[in-house]
């Protein structure tokens, strides 16, 4: 009896990991002038008006990645109810609009093109107060640049491993063929990396929570970050946590960022004072 029990939770743990929906579109970008491919992962049970969240990959990675390499973010999308986007960064965009280059404008295409679609397709919130963006690596660097630099549309930000200063690689994951070498160009540097960006982010706009683990060649910087948040101010959650620079890392860090940006969503909004 107790393997019967066994075999049937077992089942029905599985067929509940796997019941959100998953969509994978290709979105026309027409400052890029070709299509992205996007993962929209949709709770089982859709409510209407739900929050979005979109989860950007690392350098190197694909749309696929967060769905293949981590299938619990399917799980964590039905357990809270809303919508998690992962589209396509280009290999080593960094999700900056690069001037000059057709080909790499994914601050465009991620804050407003992939944004405005999403919204015209699916029941969303349509409101920033249930709009968040998170990633890891390359992608937890775009998604604090991306949120910093459009707090009218994202609510809450969130990064895992992210690559926040960019200025101590300058010769790493192709940085220098889109920004020029760092040498050359330090200014152009700090105006493309999060380290530098703090200064613009306004009060009470956006929910923060950045974590790394202890052993990740960007727990550093992102150490850093944390000290010049606290020193600026900027209220924002850390966690650090033993793991490196891995998957084995980043699919234990979903849960705590799925669980946050969960409990900035069901924040009620606070009333417009006159």
């Amino acid at each position: 009896m107790k393997i019967k029990f066994t075999i049937l939770f077992l089942l029905l743990t599985c067929s509940f990991a796997f019941a959100a929906k998953v969509d994978t579109l290709s979105i026309q970008s027409a400052a890029m002038g070709k299509s992205i491919k996007t993962v929209v992962i949709s709770p089982d049970k859709a409510g209407k008006g739900l929050p979005v969240l979109y989860l950007l990959h690392g350098y190197s990675g694909d749309y696929a990645n967060w769905v293949n390499k981590v299938p619990a973010v399917k799980t964590l999308v039905d357990q809270y109810g809303f919508i998690v986007v992962c589209p396509d960064g280009g290999y080593g965009s960094w999700y900056w609009d690069i001037e000059g280059n057709k080909n790499y404008q994914y601050e465009t295409f991620v804050s407003k093109e992939l944004v405005g679609y999403i919204d015209g397709k699916y029941d969303t919130a349509k409101d920033r107060s249930k709009r968040g963006i998170s990633g890891l690596s390359m992608g937890g660097h775009g998604a604090m640049y991306l949120a910093i630099r459009h707090q009218d549309t994202f609510s809450a930000v969130g990064s895992t491993a992210g690559g926040v200063d960019i200025r101590p690689f300058p010769n790493n994951w192709e940085m220098a063929s889109r920004l020029g070498s760092y040498a050359e160009n330090p200014e152009k540097w700090n105006q493309h990396t999060v380290m530098e960006l703090t200064h613009l982010i306004k009060p009470k706009s956006l929910e923060i929570f950045i974590d790394c683990g202890t052993e990740d060649f960007f727990f550093g910087v992102n150490e850093r970050l944390h000290e010049k948040l606290k020193y600026m101010n900027v209220p924002h959650r850390y966690l650090s946590m033993p793991g490196g620079h891995s998957w084995e890392y980043w699919s234990k860090s979903i849960h705590y960022q799925m669980a946050f940006f969960n409990e900035v969503f069901n924040k009620p909004n606070e009333p417009i004072k006159k």
